[in-house]
C-alpha cells in the first residue's frame, strides 16, 4: 500500500548543498518506488536576510564570510566534487554577484500556486550554480518565469506571504538548509545521501 506524506523542504536557491539535496532526494524517492505518494512543498528561507537588494560582488562576498577567497575556494571545491556525483557542474569561477534571494522565493510561492514550483526551483539552481546568472536580476526572474510557465509574475506575487512563511520556518527552530520536514512530525537536515534520506523518509512513515 502506497502511504502518502508531506514533505516540506526548507531551502535557498543559492545554497550549493540545497542542490545536491534537491538531487539527492529526487533519488531517495526513487528507490522508495511506490511505497511512498509525496507532496512536496517548498519553503523560504534567506541565508542572507540582510543582503542588498541588489546583491553583492560574489568575491567581496566570499572574503567576508570566510576570511580568505582561498578558503572560499577550497570549499567550492569540496562542493563541486560532490555535485559531480549528483550531475551538477558547478561554475563557481564564473559566478559574479551573490544574489539577495527574495524575489526568488517569492517566484516559488507564486509558482507553487500553480504547481510549478519543482521546475521553477530546478531553473533557479541551474541558473545561478552552472549557468553563473544574477537570480536577483528582474529580466532573469522573468525570462525563468516565461520558460516555466508561471502566469502573473511579479504582479501576482504575495510579498507579505512569503516573509510570513519565512518567518514560520525560523520558528520551528530551523537555522540550516536544506532541510526535510516528513508531516510536521520529524525533520532531517543536510543533504545526505539518498539512502539515508529514505530511511529517513521511511522512519517518518512508522515502516523502518
Amino acid at each position: 500500500m502506497t502511504a502518502r506524506l508531506e514533505i516540506e523542504i526548507a531551502s535557498d536557491v543559492i545554497c550549493p548543498w540545497c542542490y545536491i539535496g534537491k538531487r539527492r532526494f529526487e533519488k531517495a524517492l526513487a528507490l522508495l518506488g511506490d511505497e511512498v505518494e509525496a507532496n512536496v512543498t517548498w519553503l523560504p528561507f534567506q541565508l542572507n536576510p540582510g543582503m542588498p537588494v541588489e546583491g553583492v560582488a560574489r568575491v567581496d562576498y566570499r572574503r567576508s564570510k570566510f576570511g580568505s577567497l582561498e578558503r572560499g575556494r577550497v570549499l567550492d571545491a569540496r562542493v563541486s566534487q560532490e555535485g559531480a556525483q549528483e550531475g551538477i557542474e558547478f561554475a563557481f569561477d564564473r559566478m559574479q554577484r551573490t544574489p539577495n534571494t527574495l524575489a526568488a522565493h517569492r517566484l516559488i510561492d507564486l509558482a507553487q500556486a500553480q504547481e510549478r514550483a519543482d521546475a521553477v526551483v530546478m531553473a533557479l539552481f541551474s541558473a545561478y550554480f552552472e549557468a553563473a546568472l544574477d537570480i536577483g536580476d528582474a529580466e532573469v526572474l522573468a525570462a525563468l518565469a516565461g520558460r516555466c510557465g508561471v502566469s502573473g509574475w511579479p504582479e501576482a506575487a504575495d510579498a507579505a506571504r512569503v516573509a510570513r512563511l519565512e518567518e514560520s520556518v525560523r520558528e520551528l527552530g530551523i537555522s540550516g538548509v536544506p532541510t526535510f520536514i516528513f508531516d510536521r512530525k520529524s525533520a532531517l537536515s543536510g543533504a545526505y545521501p539518498p539512502e539515508q534520506l529514505a530511511a529517513a523518509i521511511r522512519q517518518s512513515l512508522g515502516s523502518e
